[in-house]
């Protein structure tokens, strides 16, 4: 078997460290040309047209990019240096793969005294969207990865995945409702309860990161370090343009959103299978203990890439008929629905 190096094989099984797939195609920059070439003089009036800087690599496992428009080479330089210093950083608070973080540490000990501002805030987010999906997203799902990783990661498993008992076991060891958390500590109340934030964490760093340009005076620029969020419209004036990958196929967009001050997170468990027909996957039922299959794919529009990130996984387990209400709930705009037939339905708040 040959293991690429993101730790899936070629058929998309997973073989170790997990990675996140580019669900979303971003188009309407150039590297290396001036606005001026691309027809947006008028966008700056008086003024000379900004240079196109992009930035492309990986942040907590997935596949991150970076671009902005700036006028001055060196500054933009100075800009993403320090936006990957602030990824790098939150990375040593959010990493299931880095001993030292403190979600590790919290997973090893069940209890973190002094946890990290960021940590807190995350899982006060994370609770919130918990509530307004009913319990569907849920980030103390890591007993259910376990029990899944380990029943598939050995030879002749079952094919019929863990024994009913054994999911049972891992369902009563999830549930956010059973964590303490408060500025001076996070605490587990249940043995065995471990913590996932793989379905928020990189919209939270995405919004960090466009938090971070904002304040530095940048406008009109793309952030995706795990999921997209769009600072202001295009430079030309018109909405950046990004497009959902068809789940079947790599090379063809199954839908194309326009975002103008938004964000948008995709997710589908068809990429990150513990088995080779992909009848389970890394998004689960906190609920049940089963896996996503409902939808190829959910994809979310919201205001910030963190709320988009939890709703897509939230919503990938529940009926259709809910979502509207939960995007209203939650403060998000749309959700884009891949029906297993390849139909795409959409649901507005």
């Amino acid at each position: 078997m040959t293991i690429l190096s993101d730790g899936i094989n070629p058929d998309g099984v997973l073989a170790g460290r997990l990675t996140r797939r580019r669900f979303i195609r971003i188009s309407g920059a150039v590297a290396g040309v001036s606005l001026a070439a691309l027809g947006a003089g008028s966008a700056w009036p008086g003024r000379a047209s900004p240079l196109f800087h992009e930035w492309h690599g990986v942040a907590l496992g997935a596949d991150a990019s970076l671009q902005l428009y700036h006028q001055d080479t060196a500054e933009a330089e100075c800009l993403i240096a320090d936006a990957l210093d602030e990824v790098h950083r939150l990375e040593r608070v959010f990493s299931l793969y880095d001993s030292t973080s403190a979600l590790c540490q919290l997973n090893r000990d069940a209890h973190l005294v002094d946890p990290p501002q960021e940590l807190v805030e995350l899982l006060a987010m994370s609770a919130r969207y918990s509530r307004a999906t009913g319990g569907a997203f849920d980030p103390t799902v890591q007993p259910l990865w376990d029990l899944y990783a380990k029943h598939f990661g050995v030879e002749n498993a079952n094919p019929n995945g863990p024994s009913p008992a054994d999911i049972a076991d891992a369902v009563r060891r999830c549930g956010y409702q059973r964590m303490t958390v408060d500025a001076g500590k996070v605490v587990f109340e249940r043995s065995g309860m471990g913590l996932t934030l793989n379905g928020i964490a990189q919209g939270y760093i995405t919004d960090r990161v466009a938090e971070l340009l904002r304040a530095r005076g940048v406008t009109h620029t793309l952030v995706d370090m795990g999921e997209t969020r769009a600072l202001d419209a295009h430079p030309t004036g018109r909405p950046w343009s990004v497009g959902i990958r068809n789940p079947r196929t790599d090379d063809r967009s199954i839908a194309t959103i326009a975002l103008d001050n938004q964000a948008i997170s995709t997710s589908g468990g068809y990429e990150t299978r513990f088995d080779a027909s992909g009848r389970f996957n890394h998004i689960f039922d906190p609920a049940t203990g089963s896996c996503a299959n409902r939808y190829l794919s959910v994809s979310v529009v919201a205001p910030t890439a963190a709320c988009a990130d939890a709703l897509s996984t939230g919503l990938s387990i529940l009926p259709l008929e809910r979502a509207s209400s939960i995007l209203a709930d939650a403060g998000a705009t749309r959700a884009y629905f891949v029906l297993p037939d390849g139909r795409v339905v959409d649901r507005s708040s």
